[in-house]
């Protein structure tokens, strides 16, 4: 140190450190508040895409649906659908889809379709996971009726903590043949 040089005295180191620890604590609170909003944006992300593909997947065997069950089946079925196609030939093929609850546990499980056609197609597709099926809890579980044209269909996602609903009404469309 040159003469007439003074150094830092204790108080001011302190007063520093003070400082630096509460701009230290603060940052860490905003990263961990920002982690843990990322987990819970990741949560509801994941439970919106199953909903959101298990209604893509209703509404498009819905809009050809001839016939539609939602009422009288028995776990782990939820709906039917069912449709004629006509061939090149003119001749019917019939088409039956099955949506269907697999594994479920404490009210959350895979939900599947399974298609069966007159022409020989016989295949199963996982539609979403943890999907919400409690009969008892009327207003959130995932629950499908039919009032001619539409089918009401409200599906609900549980992943983690987050729950997800959403609700579509789809009206079949009107089938025109030129024969």
């Amino acid at each position: 140190m040159k003469p007439g040089e003074k150094g830092y005295t204790l108080i001011e180191l302190m007063i520093a450190i003070t400082i630096m620890v509460v701009a230290s604590g603060v940052a860490g609170a905003a990263i961990f508040q920002i982690l843990r909003n990322t987990e819970r944006n990741n949560d509801r992300i994941t439970a919106v895409r199953q909903v959101q593909n298990a209604g893509y997947w209703i509404s498009r065997d819905a809009q050809m649906a001839e016939t539609v069950t939602t009422d009288n089946l028995t776990l782990p079925d939820f709906l039917t659908l069912s449709w004629t196609e006509w061939d090149a030939a003119g001749d019917p093929i019939g088409h039956s889809a099955t949506y269907f609850f697999e594994d479920l546990t404490d009210g959350v499980g895979k939900f599947k379709r399974s298609h069966l056609s007159s022409a020989g197609a016989s295949e199963q597709t996982l539609i979403a996971k943890y999907i919400y099926y409690d009969p008892n809890d009327v207003d959130a579980t995932s629950k499908a009726s039919y009032q001619s044209p539409v089918l009401t269909v409200q599906l609900t996602a549980l992943f983690e903590q987050t729950l997800e609903s959403r609700e579509y009404m789809i009206k079949h469309r009107v089938q025109s043949f030129d024969q």
